[in-house]
Parts: C-alpha cells; sequence; structure tokens
C-alpha cells in the first residue's frame, strides 16, 4: 500500500507533535503544576517555566510552598525562590515555621532564612526551644585551698533562643564558661571536703553568673551529675620544692667541695715550691763554705766539727725515725 503525499504529512505532522510534547513536558513540569493547582495554590505555568530559565529546581520551590500553604503560613513563591538561589535549605526553613507555627513561637520568614543563611539549623533551634538539650561536660578539674584536686562533671540544660542565634555564641562557649565557672567555685572553697559535702554550691555559684549572655541559648539550669577527687596537688607541689632545694643544696655542697679540692691541690704546689727554694739554698751551703775556707773565714778544725755535728744530727734522725716506726714497735 503506497501512501501519498498527504498521508507522508500527516505522519511527519505527528511525528512532530509528540517531540514537543516530549520537549514540553521535559522542561515544563506539567504534574507539578497540577499537584500545586490540587493543593489550592495558584501557580502559573509561566513561573515554573522561569524557574527553569533562572535554573532553579521546581520542585525544590514548590513542594515546600504546597507544605506551607496546607499548614496555614503566608509564604510567597518569591520568597521561597530567593532564599534558594541565595543558597539556602527551603525545605529546612519551611519545616522550622511550620513547628514554630505550631508550637505558638513567633518566627518570621526573614528571620528563619537568616537563621538558615547563617548555618545553624533552624529546625534544629526551633525543636530545642520546645524541647531544651542536655549539654554533658567531660570532667573539669579545679584545686582546692587545701590543695586538693577535685574533678566536676555538669550537665548544662539549655534552651535556643531564637532572638540570638544570628551573632549569638555555640554550646563550645557555653560549655567552656561553665568550666571556668566550676574551676572558680571549687578554687574559693577551703576544704575539698566542702566542695564534696555541698555540690550543689557550685552549680548555685555558675548558675547565678549569668553565663548565658550573648550566646545562642538560654540556661535553664547545671546539675553536677558526678565530684571526684583527684591528686594532692599541694603536697606534690611542696614535694617537688624540697627536691629542688635538695639539688641546689647539692649542687652547693659540690662548688663547695670543688673549691676545697681546688685550694688543697694549691697548698700542695706552695709546699713544693717553698721545699725547691730549700733545696736551692742547701744547694748554697757548700759554695758558701768553700768561699770560706778560700778567703781564711773558717779553718780546717771548724769545717771538721761542722761535719762531725752533721754526722751526729743525721744519726739522731734515724734513730728517731724507727723508733716512730710502727712495724718495730714490740707486743
Amino acid at each position: 500500500m503506497v501512501l501519498g503525499t498527504g498521508g507522508i504529512l500527516t505522519i511527519v505532522l505527528i511525528v512532530l507533535a509528540v517531540i514537543l510534547l516530549a520537549v514540553l513536558f521535559t522542561f515544563v513540569p506539567v504534574m507539578l503544576w497540577i499537584s500545586a493547582l490540587a493543593a489550592g495554590v495558584k501557580v502559573s505555568i509561566f513561573t515554573l517555566i522561569g524557574m527553569r530559565l533562572r535554573r532553579v529546581i521546581p520542585s525544590r520551590v514548590i513542594n515546600p510552598l504546597i507544605k506551607a500553604h496546607k499548614a496555614g503560613l503566608d509564604v510567597t513563591t518569591n520568597q521561597l525562590e530567593s532564599h534558594y538561589l541565595a543558597g539556602g535549605n527551603v525545605d529546612r526553613v519551611v519545616n522550622a515555621l511550620i513547628a514554630a507555627h505550631r508550637a505558638n513561637i513567633e518566627l518570621s520568614f526573614e528571620r528563619s532564612a537568616a537563621i538558615d543563611l547563617a548555618g545553624r539549623d533552624v529546625l534544629e533551634a526551633v525543636q530545642m526551644s520546645v524541647n531544651p538539650k542536655v549539654i554533658e561536660t567531660p570532667f573539669i578539674a579545679g584545686v582546692a585551698m587545701d590543695g586538693i584536686e577535685v574533678k566536676a562533671k555538669a550537665r548544662i540544660t539549655v534552651r535556643a533562643n531564637i532572638d540570638r542565634l544570628v551573632g549569638g555564641a555555640g554550646e563550645d562557649t557555653i560549655v567552656a564558661r561553665v568550666g571556668e565557672g566550676i574551676v572558680s567555685t571549687i578554687g574559693s572553697s577551703d576544704n575539698h571536703k566542702k566542695v564534696l559535702e555541698n555540690p550543689d554550691m557550685i552549680s548555685q555559684t555558675v548558675l547565678s553568673k549569668g553565663l548565658d549572655a550573648g550566646t545562642a541559648f538560654e540556661i535553664l539550669s547545671i546539675d553536677i551529675a558526678d565530684v571526684d577527687i583527684g591528686k594532692n596537688i599541694g603536697a606534690e607541689l611542696q614535694t617537688e620544692q624540697a627536691e629542688a632545694d635538695k639539688k641546689i643544696a647539692q649542687a652547693k655542697a659540690e662548688e663547695r667541695r670543688a673549691m676545697a679540692v681546688a685550694q688543697e691541690q694549691e697548698m700542695k704546689a706552695r709546699v713544693e715550691e717553698m721545699r725547691a727554694k730549700v733545696v736551692e739554698s742547701e744547694s748554697k751551703v757548700p759554695l758558701a763554705m768553700s768561699e770560706a775556707l778560700r778567703s781564711g773565714n773558717m779553718g780546717v778544725m771548724d769545717y771538721l766539727n761542722f761535719k762531725n755535728i752533721s754526722a751526729d744530727t743525721d744519726m739522731r734522725d734515724s734513730i728517731g725515725k724507727i723508733s716512730e716506726d710502727p712495724n718495730n714497735k714490740k707486743d
């Protein structure tokens, strides 16, 4: 069966129509538009086409818009689209607005969007406003005035302050301030036993300081979960000081001993020097005697008497040394 020119033209038109419809349904989210109309949200088809042209995923805007409309919130398409283009999470913002609306918490779209763009989880903040969060600190050590280390662990119950979420400090600041308060309270105690007897003294003192100022939270309570005894820091410091004093005294004693040894060696050197002088002087005696004999100032008999006296003196010295020797003593 041979088709005529009219039949071929009809087939070509049908194919072109199918291609156009496929492109239309691919580019234009018709099903999303139908869903919006069914939910009572008036969205123009040209608005959806404009989102495609602005590189906005229509479902990321229309679905939260339907959710907000069903919850009774007055939110426009332009608000959601501008927040999406700014890099925000539209679905999370709408969920936060719905949660705040159900809990009778005053929260505008602008503030919610600002909190989301600031990097905070606005939905978690709203949930924390309804259901306070408990932050548990690690063991924080402080030293009482008696030198005993006391370790305390605290549980901080906080509620998000939506008005201070933008620019307010986070959980780390709360933990740091509470830790500082615990250390200060323990350090001002006269005795560690007072802290063990009344651990609520720490929480009352810390809570009265207004530690939530400038933060994104409101501290509801501070409870001491556990208190433990640590080291005797005072005794350790005294021991270390005594050890240091001991080392200083040993160093000074070693210095004095070295000086004494040096002085002893110096005195020995002087003794040897004096002996050398004596030997030198004794060596001049024979020369003087020979000069006296030669000049006639001394006779031969004088010289012989001198030698006899010298021999007698040497003999007496020898006898004295023998008598002083302990090996020669008889039992």
